[in-house]
């Protein structure tokens, strides 16, 4: 089993979401998150520089038995994507066990 946890605009969550159920991931954690990114100008809105030094963003937070791994990480990458500096990121850790608490299954069944 894998934890994928990304970083991603919060204004491509939609299509995120969207992505993730359509190759049949439905359970996932997510909240806003305020961060520090690469991104060192500030925004000019009518004549205004907004600083962008704490970004807004969303956390996901998924985990996946083995087989879901590569395309899960490929709808996130696909869905979250614009080609600009800010995009986010995805890292992915091994889980060592997973527990249903409401059946006691543990392994692959408490995640499926």
């Amino acid at each position: 089993m894998k934890k994928i946890e990304a970083v991603i605009r919060k204004s491509r969550f939609e299509e995120v979401k969207k992505a993730l159920h359509q190759i049949e991931v439905n359970f996932f954690t997510y909240w806003d998150v305020t961060g520090v990114g690469n991104e060192k100008e500030g925004h000019v809105y009518r004549g205004i520089t907004y600083s962008t030094t704490d970004i807004q963003r969303r956390y996901i937070s998924i985990v996946v038995s083995d087989p879901f791994l590569e395309r899960t990480v490929d709808a996130i990458l696909n869905a979250a994507g614009t080609g600009m500096v800010g995009d986010g990121k995805i890292f992915v850790s091994d889980i060592i066990e997973t527990y249903r608490i409401r059946t006691k299954e543990k392994g692959t069944d408490a995640v499926n």
